[in-house]
Order: structure tokens, then C-alpha cells, then sequence
């Protein structure tokens, strides 16, 4: 069956006007005829005329059908087969990026999987299908690494298995074999009807230390927040040296482009640039000024702590935000107002709507939390119905989101489903609050942490919520894509070579 995964691009058919309008504005002079003598040449009104034709119509033709193609091209047509159920017994599925480590972990139940006729795919976009006996090359058994995955390549899992759900039957058996860390699963977990059977594992490097972030500090010293990520958890330290300390044996200080980088002494990680910028923390109050009050409070104790250059206002003005604002949290109601927020790096909005009296507890250990001590629970009493597509940061005793993370390009914006008032909740009267925002304000400057994050999900956490019901997507038969770009291409290059022979062809003399 021919179809297309992008059809937004058909728009790009109304391109064919183009050559339409040039060919019938291409309007040709008149031919002059020489006369011997116009004398006898009756006088006659002066008459003009204009006719719209298509002067060139195999030019036409093929200048519209290069649009045509173009277009379709941009569609991504696929060719969608298929798959006999009689012949297919399940599917094999596991990580380009994690390929060698994965088949080495689950090597007798993948070959015993595949030799009863089970089929082999990427757990990748689109699910490519592949040969496992055309990669075991080496009669040892050793496994030589197919085509690598892109550098830095790190898909959603929960994200792949919603699109996983649109595309076999949920009659199928499904085989998923991934790593189990935190970082792979992103966002609310998905509802699926999946015949899934998910086992995952902890990689060998399941630990690593890394530098999160580092600054100079008003007296001079470089202020660094150094990592250290395992499967049960994150935790960070903080330490002060000086830039010129050559004698430290944890930390190289190097000057590269007269900026100073810090990196772990026998570590890979790349070096981190030392941020020299003053962090300004803003906070539009509106008609909240407890809020705002409690607020600083806290962030005044964490510019303590931070010993970060740092500057924290109250505005009551949208247009007293200064730009390059680090933070802005906007206390307000009303709703976030674009021209303010356009130059803030990170921004911390109040969500509007209905509050709901609830009976519960609030935490800061995101959504993959299990058992809590109690001094880590705040007591929760009102909050709003939140937005599931965000990142859970904050979530309630039932697991609701209260803080949520959107990425806008390089812009973080927190939707926060509660208040900073001690009507909606316990946070501002507890000795948490500081370290609560600590924790949400030391996020890197420049690092992107997630490779990282070795924590690791256990099966309740991270396998999705299997429903009943049939899928309303996918059909009794399972099918594949195949991608038919290649003969598109080759189609529009012949086209193209085509229309360039027709414009520039020479035009044929006639001998009078």
C-alpha cells in the first residue's frame, strides 16, 4: 500500500502556478513583413490583442511534473507491506546505540528467540528490520557492530513504544531488550496494547563522576558542583579551590582562550568552561506579594550557599525584566507575558486554573521516586489539574505532576501546578524550601547531564500501562515501511536534466 509519512508537504503542489503564469505571460513580438509600398493600403483602426497560450508545452509539462515530484519527495513516500502472520512469529527488538552490550547480556534467549522464527528490528524510529545471522560474521560467536548509531543518539523508550503500538498487532509477541536507566524514559508513562514482553539490564559502567557546573565566586575561588551518579541515586558535592591551584590532584585548571576550563584529573569528560556571568534571579510578583516574599527568602538563602554571583529583584512592572534574565519566575495569574520572557533563559510560571482541595504530600525526587523518608514529604493541600506532556519534576503523593519542564530550544520553562503560599501547601514553612530550589537552580549552564544519570528504573517503573481493549491504529497484521525516496530522487534528477535540455535546446532555422 503507497502512502506518505509527511503529507503536510502536498501544500507544496500549489507550486505548480509557477510555471502556469510563466508560461502565459511568455508573450511573443509580432513578425515584421516588408512591403513595397503601403500607398494602396487601406487606412484602418488601430486594433491590439492579447492571447494567453501555452507557447512551450513540453517545457510546461516538465517544469510542472520537477514541482510535482519535489513535492512528493518532501511527503517521504513509503511502501507499506504487509507482513504474513503464518510466517512471523514475533519480534526481536533492541537499541542500535546499545547493539553490542545488549546482545552480549540476553545472547541465549535473543538466538533461541530468532532460530523459532521470531524477526529482528531496531528499537530505533521506524523500526528497521535487519538480519542478526548477516552480523554474526565470526564463527566464534563474536558479535561484530553493525552501522553505528549517530553520536549522541538517545531515544525516548516510552516514546518509541507508543509509536510501536501503532504499527503490529496486539496479538504479536514483542521481545524488548534496553538498559534500565532513568535517562531513557522521559515525559508520562504511555498506555499501550502490546503483547510486550520488556526485560532490561544495568550497563557495566553503572557509576561515573562527572562536573556539573562550576563559577567563579565573588572573593575569586572557582566554586565547583562535582556529580556522582550510580544505580540507586545522584548525589553532588560542592568545593571551592582557586584558579591558579596547580597542586590540586582532583581538578585540572587550564586557561583555553582566555577562559577558564575545570575537568576531573584522569577523567573523560570534556573540560567545563568556568561561568563568569552574573546570575540575575527576577521575580514578578503581580498580586502576590507573599508569594514573592517567601520566594526570596529562599532564593537569598541559596545565593548563600551558591556563594554565586548573583543578583535577586522583585519587580512589580512585566517591563522591568531586564534581558538576559538567568531566571524569571513569573508569580502571577495572569498569563506569561511572551515580551517578558523572551530573553530568559529559565523560567518559572505560575499555571492558571481550578484548584482542587487535596489531602497529600509533595516531593522533589521526580517521578521515578519509590519510598521517601517523611522529612522529604511537604504536606500538600490545593493544586491544579496538570498538563501530562511535560517532565514531572515535582509530583504529589499520588504520583500528579506539580512541576513540570518544557524545552523551548535552549529555553527551560517550569509550569508549576501550585503556589509558594502557605494555603496551598507546607513548602514555604519547611526547612526543604532552599534546598528545593538549590537543587532546581544548579542546573548546568552548558552540560548536558543526561549521559550521566546511571540511575535505573526497576519493571513496575518503567513498563507501560497495558489496556484491554484493541488498538484503534493497527490492524490483525503486523507491516513494515519501506521507503521508496531513492526512485523519487532518481525520478527528479532525469526530470530536471530533462527540463534543462528542453530551455536551453537551439531552435531550428527555416530557409525561406
Amino acid at each position: 500500500m503507497f502512502q506518505f509519512l509527511n503529507p503536510i508537504w502536498f501544500f507544496g503542489a500549489a507550486a505548480l502556478l509557477i510555471p502556469v503564469l510563466l508560461h502565459l505571460w511568455n508573450i511573443r513580438s509580432g513578425k515584421v513583413l516588408k512591403v513595397g509600398s503601403i500607398s494602396l493600403i487601406d487606412a484602418a483602426s488601430r486594433k491590439s490583442s492579447r492571447s494567453f497560450k501555452l507557447l512551450d508545452i513540453p517545457l510546461f509539462i516538465l517544469r510542472c511534473l520537477l514541482l510535482l515530484i519535489l513535492a512528493l519527495l518532501l511527503a517521504l513516500p513509503v511502501w507499506q507491506k504487509k507482513m504474513e502472520v503464518a510466517k512471523v512469529k514475533g519480534w526481536v527488538i533492541f537499541p542500535k546505540e546499545t547493539f553490542t552490550s545488549t546482545y552480549q547480556t540476553f545472547k541465549p534467549t535473543i538466538d533461541s528467540l530468532t532460530k523459532a522464527g521470531y524477526e529482528f528490528h531496531y528499537f530505533n524510529p521506524g523500526f528497521a528490520k535487519s538480519n542478526l545471522t548477516k552480523i554474526f560474521l565470526n564463527a566464534k560467536d563474536s558479535l561484530k557492530t553493525p552501522l553505528s548509531a549517530p553520536k549522541n543518539t538517545q531515544h525516548n523508550y516510552w516514546d518509541l513504544v507508543k509509536e510501536l503500538n501503532s504499527k503490529v498487532s496486539s496479538t504479536l509477541p514483542v521481545y524488548v531488550f534496553t538498559p534500565n536507566q532513568a535517562t531513557y524514559f522521559q515525559g508520562s508513562k504511555p498506555q499501550v496494547a502490546l503483547n510486550l514482553h520488556w526485560q532490561t539490564y544495568t550497563p557495566a559502567d553503572s557509576a561515573v563522576t562527572y562536573i556539573q557546573d562550576a563559577w567563579f565566586t565573588p572573593s575569586g575561588d572557582v566554586r565547583v558542583v562535582q556529580g556522582a551518579s550510580k544505580p540507586s541515586g545522584t548525589t553532588y558535592t560542592y568545593s571551592n579551590l582557586r584558579a591558579k591551584d596547580k597542586a590540586n590532584t582532583t581538578f585540572n585548571i587550564n586557561t583555553t582562550e582566555g577562559k577558564a576550563q575545570i575537568s576531573l584529573a584522569g577523567g573523560k569528560q570534556e573540560a567545563v568552561t568556568v561561568d563568569t556571568a552574573v546570575q540575575s534571579l527576577i521575580i514578578y510578583a503581580d498580586n502576590n506579594t507573599t508569594d514573592a516574599f517567601y520566594l526570596k527568602a529562599a532564593l537569598q538563602a541559596v545565593v548563600q550557599f551558591n556563594q554565586r554571583q548573583t543578583v535577586v529583584k522583585t519587580v512589580s512592572n512585566p517591563a522591568q525584566i531586564p534581558a538576559n534574565t538567568s531566571w524569571l519566575f513569573w508569580l502571577s495569574d495572569k498569563p506569561l507575558s511572551k515580551a517578558a520572557s523572551k530573553n530568559c533563559k529559565n523560567i518559572l510560571t505560575y499555571q492558571s486554573g481550578k484548584p482542587a482541595t487535596v489531602s497529600s504530600w509533595m516531593s522533589n525526587a521526580g517521578q521515578f521516586a519509590t519510598a521517601l523518608p517523611d522529612q522529604e514529604k511537604v504536606n500538600l493541600y490545593k493544586s491544579i489539574a496538570a498538563n501530562p506532556i511535560y517532565i514531572s519534576v515535582w509530583n504529589d503523593g499520588f504520583g500528579n505532576m506539580l512541576l513540570g519542564l518544557q524545552h523551548s530550544g535552549t529555553q527551560r520553562i517550569y509550569h508549576y501546578y501550585s503556589r509558594f503560599n502557605p494555603a496551598w501547601n507546607n513548602l514555604v514553612w519547611s526547612d526543604a524550601f532552599p534546598a528545593w530550589m538549590l537543587k532546581l537552580l544548579n542546573k548546568p549552564s552548558g552540560l548536558d547531564t543526561s549521559p550521566y544519570d546511571k540511575r535505573v528504573l526497576t519493571a513496575q517503573q518503567y513498563l507501560p500501562q497495558n489496556i484491554t481493549q484493541t488498538h484503534t491504529a493497527a490492524t490483525t497484521k503486523p507491516f513494515e515501511n519501506k521507503s521508496l525516496t531513492r526512485y523519487f530522487w532518481l525520478t527528479l534528477i532525469i526530470v530536471f536534466a530533462a527540463e534543462r535540455w528542453l530551455a536551453h535546446r537551439t531552435p531550428k532555422t527555416l530557409s525561406a
